[in-house]
């Protein structure tokens, strides 16, 4: 997806980082109640340190529910994240994203009419009526809301085994909801999640967008059970089961922890697999003096390990890759969105239709339903 990101003023780009940090700290001081900046685990520090409150990107979410007070929420994440967050917050309060360019590859995999070609291509070979979508958080305002609209539901990390168990467990007919699940867009989280809740490899085959009924034989679609998306975190996908070999190698006592974003042969390695708050909960919650190694996102990693100086906290991939989209937010991007609320001018405002948001905000309700 294409997003146009003004350039910034000279007066923003060639600030120093004590001049930049000076001028955020002054406008927040000057907007306060009305302001509230929401960082997610995956910020950079010198970002990160301006969050009111950090999280994953539907606790933010709601976290910007529930502060009402707050006009104006500066969301230091990616487009989606800002999505939802619009869709749950009341409307006299405005989200805004630093900067437009702040995507998310992962959802921008999964565009809403590749997903309404798949629905279509589905109906012509299977009966889509005994088909419930679910998407991942990790999703466009427009994928939610269409998952609203054919009785799915929204998942996360934390949630995609209830999710999942939900959409073919018993209907209020006392039959089963579903008979095959369409899990967009991470392929990694779906089969993960799929193998815990004791389906086989068999039980799944993944749906690529740009073939042909995904590439898929016409028998492949009516005997899956899941129909994974072929789509993944450009971070998470760096992660190799090598990578896991080399840390038990260095530290036979250390203790591995992955993103069930991960591809399945490296979480099938792993001493525990969890969301973004799992991992940081076990970081936590692991003995003094204990080493971990951990497959997510280079600045969770870096934190977590500057938090917990008790313990030794590694990233599993030596060439450590950050999330480059999320990396986009910085200091610049976050003093002119805030110099401009100052100002009277509301930058680089996210909203969501509202046809859309109500069927997202379905899906979401669903999820929250199931959890």
């Amino acid at each position: 997806m294409i997003r146009l990101q003004r350039p910034l003023p000279d007066r923003y780009t060639s600030a120093s980082p004590g001049e930049l940090s000076e001028r955020i700290g002054a406008a927040k001081q000057v907007l306060g109640e009305r302001l509230l900046v929401l960082g997610h685990h995956y910020q950079r520090d010198d970002v990160m340190q301006w969050a009111d409150a950090r999280g994953d990107s539907f606790g933010l979410s709601r976290t910007a529910a529930a502060r009402r007070d707050a006009e104006f929420v500066v969301f230091c994440g990616v487009h989606f994240m800002a999505e939802s967050a619009d869709i749950l917050t009341a409307p006299h309060q405005q989200v805004l994203l630093p900067d437009l360019n702040a995507g998310c590859s992962m959802a921008d995999m999964a565009h809403i009419d590749e997903v309404e070609e798949a629905w279509e291509a589905l109906a012509r070979v299977t009966d889509v009526a005994r088909i419930l979508p679910v998407t991942y958080m990790n999703s466009s305002a427009a994928l939610k809301a269409f998952v609203g609209r054919h009785g799915g539901a929204v998942c996360t990390s934390a949630n995609a085994r209830a999710v999942l168990q939900w959409a073919f467990g018993p209907g209020d007919d006392g039959d089963p909801r579903a008979d095959k699940v369409l899990f967009v867009p991470d392929q990694h989280l779906g089969r993960n999640t799929a193998f815990v809740l004791g389906f086989d490899a068999a039980d799944m085959a993944v749906w690529d967008p740009r073939l042909e009924l995904g590439g898929l034989s016409d028998a492949t679609v009516k005997q899956a059970r899941i129909l994974l998306w072929k789509g993944h975190c450009s971070v998470h996908q760096r992660f190799r089961p090598e990578h896991v070999t080399a840390f038990r190698q260095a530290h036979p006592d250390g203790v591995v922890l992955v993103h069930p974003e991960c591809a399945h042969e490296v979480a099938a390695l792993a001493d525990a697999v969890g969301s973004t708050d799992f991992i940081i909960k076990a970081v936590e919650e692991a003995p003094a003096g204990s080493t971990i190694g951990v497959a997510t996102e280079i600045h969770l990693v870096h934190r977590l390990d500057h938090e917990h100086p008790d313990k030794s906290v590694v990233c599993l991939d030596p060439l450590v890759c950050p999330c480059s989209t999320m990396s986009r937010i910085d200091p610049m991007h976050l003093a002119w969105v805030l110099e401009g609320l100052v100002d009277g001018e509301v930058r680089n405002r996210i909203t969501v239709d509202e046809g859309t948001a109500t069927w997202a905000r379905v899906a979401l309700e669903r999820m929250l339903a199931i959890v």
